[in-house]
């Protein structure tokens, strides 16, 4: 695998109902308007022709194991049209997927909507999103919309700054006319969509058909929770004195002991963007002191007081660790860099060996809110974004601290490990949150 670079790109190609379509967003030497975007994608709505044989699940190939869609690539979309249309899908600025299915937060199930729709997202139906891209615009039947983004180039605060500027825009600025349609008028000289041609014969076909088997069994075996925390949020943390993230790093630990019976090395993401190039360094936020808290809370005999005491030390000692891998004064970059080293040197490290190895249960990550004011447009809170476990017997927790009070969570899990509940944890979670706020006797405060 390589990351290739487009110094530019004047179009982007859309999935419709098996098809593949090239768009320009260019004519006469500048950006289509946004009027002018919707008759194009309209005109691809109205399309009804079939898919070529082959093409409907063509984007397996992304999904599933790379040696196959390797050979495969070098086999059958190396000349010809089939090369001509990869280039196009490769060379997109983005890839659309015009899904066919309604998604999005229904009051009457909001448990069940939000878990299908976070699903939808991370993986679809494991053909209908373009996993190579740099991300997958995803619009449901009904307008919701979502990204799916691949992780090797950036990570999530670039694409949620992305999407928070894309919702700003098309909500404060561009707006929609009274019958639903964008502002301003069709124009009749853009030419339409051009269908991409593709040429797949039956032994690739038999490749893309594996590829989606083995992709469609990591997506069912995703166990997704996502809800909405909003009990409070970071206006009372810090009315306690307390990082809000701290805090929830804090009821994570609390959460897990409860739900595993057990404390497991814990990642959390930094990032180190004050350096050029910076990119992430790993806090490891379960901690002597988070341990030493967990326990005081867990223990009936223990005081107040004194798990109180012991909460202000592991939310310190975590602000510490925060800073420090910040400021590239972390760990794990530094271990990764002596393995990396190692490795060409051909010097063998039993210590890196095993400190490598160990896995990550508990893998979480904060997406941060950085411009949206929801005071003034409260109806623009976004659930923020999620992931899957790193581990097969473990968790993967992302959230987002959306106001003064409300936080959104995703929890994922494994269906096959038998001792992980990403339900389960979810309310785990709601509880520790809660529990830990009852200790500053703030608890008529914290239930609206």
């Amino acid at each position: 695998d390589t990351i290739q670079h487009v110094k530019d790109s004047k179009h982007i190609v859309v999935y419709h109902k098996g098809r593949y379509f090239k768009v320009w967003l260019y004519h006469d030497g500048r950006l289509l308007r946004p009027r002018e975007i919707e008759q194009q994608i309209q005109k691809i709505i109205d399309d009804d022709s079939e898919p070529q044989p082959g093409e409907e699940k063509l984007a397996a190939l992304t999904a599933g194991d790379r040696v196959p869609w390797a050979k495969a690539r070098q086999a059958y979309f190396s000349r010809g049209k089939n090369k001509q249309s990869l280039d196009a899908v490769e060379k997109a600025a983005f890839f659309v997927t015009l899904d066919d299915f309604e998604q999005g937060y229904k009051k009457e199930d909001p448990v069940r909507s939000l878990d299908a729709y976070a699903k939808s997202l991370i993986h679809g139906r494991c053909y209908d999103r373009w996993f190579d891209k740099t991300f997958t615009l995803i619009i449901f039947k009904n307008g919701k919309i979502g990204l799916n983004a691949e992780h090797s180039w950036a990570d999530a605060p670039i694409v949620g700054h992305l999407w928070e500027n894309v919702m700003t825009t098309d909500y404060l600025e561009l707006g929609y006319s009274i019958d639903g349609h964008c502002k301003g008028d069709t124009n009749p000289n853009i030419p339409v969509p051009t269908k991409l041609q593709w040429e797949i014969p039956e032994e690739c076909q038999e490749v893309i058909e594996k590829s989606l088997s083995t992709a469609v069994a990591l997506a069912d075996d995703v166990d997704f929770c996502s809800f909405y925390f909003d009990t409070f949020g970071k206006g009372l943390i810090k009315k306690v004195k307390t990082s809000p993230d701290a805090f929830v790093q804090l009821a994570l630990q609390l959460a897990h002991y409860r739900d595993m019976g057990k404390f497991s090395l814990t990642y959390e993401a930094s990032m180190t963007r004050l350096f050029r190039e910076g990119r992430t360094e790993t806090v490891r936020s379960c901690t002597v002191e988070s341990c030493r808290f967990v326990k005081a809370m867990e223990d009936p005999n223990e005081s107040t007081e004194n798990t109180l005491k012991f909460f202000r030390q592991a939310a310190a000692k975590h602000q510490l660790l925060y800073r420090l891998a910040m400021i590239g004064a972390g760990i794990d970059r530094h271990l990764f860099c002596l393995y990396v080293v190692s490795k060409y040197l051909a010097v063998e490290s039993p210590f890196l060996k095993e400190v490598l190895s160990e896995p990550w249960r508990l893998s979480t990550s904060q997406t941060p809110q950085q411009h949206m004011d929801l005071k003034k447009n409260p109806e623009m809170i976004s659930s923020g974004g999620g992931f899957g476990p790193v581990a097969d017997d473990g968790y993967g927790v992302s959230y987002i601290i959306l106001d003064e009070n409300s936080i959104h969570f995703h929890v994922s899990s494994k269906i096959s490990c038998s001792e992980t509940d990403s339900h389960r944890f979810g309310q785990n979670i709601r509880k520790a949150m809660v529990d830990i706020m009852g200790l500053f006797n703030l608890s008529k405060n914290c239930t609206k």
